[in-house]
């Protein structure tokens, strides 16, 4: 099972149907669960413990948990579905944490098994859910030797 932990909502109706799109698609291969919580916009330093603190309250630490974090490994499609594929044949659940604008906790970076970047470059929040879905979605037809990735 895969789940995605994120910080704050959808807002547009384009980027829920590319989510809900995708989430269909991935259904086919493993079950997909999305967690969206709340972002806030106090200081910096509150809005991150308190972001962090409802990730905590939601992050299962026996699950192989991944940090989306841009000074994280970078990896190709056909290297992310590698691992997918390895770290499923381990262990059955993934999560994928996607944290506020400004970052997360300390703790929740030590709690993570892995640190993944998909670039160096700044994507809308909205935007990179979409992004991951649809990597998510590649490497299950890469691991699956199906015809998508080129």
């Amino acid at each position: 099972m895969l789940k995605i932990i994120c910080v704050g909502k959808i807002k547009e109706s384009f980027y829920k149907d590319a989510i809900n799109e995708y989430k269909t698609r991935i259904s086919k291969y493993t079950k997909i669960e999305i967690v969206e919580l709340p972002d806030y916009n106090y200081d910096e330093k509150k809005t991150i413990r308190e972001e962090s603190n409802n990730i905590l309250k939601i992050l299962n630490k026996s699950d192989y948990n991944v940090l989306l974090d841009i000074n994280g490994e970078e990896l190709d499609s056909i290297s992310l579905a590698n691992k997918i594929d390895k770290t499923l044949s381990i262990n059955n659940n993934i999560t994928f944490i996607i944290g506020g604008s400004i970052g997360v906790s300390d703790e929740i970076k030590r709690i993570c098994n892995y640190r993944l970047s998909f670039s160096h470059l700044t994507f809308p929040h909205q935007l990179f859910r979409v992004i991951l879905l649809e990597q998510i979605y590649r490497a299950f037809k890469i691991i699956n030797n199906e015809e998508y990735h080129k």
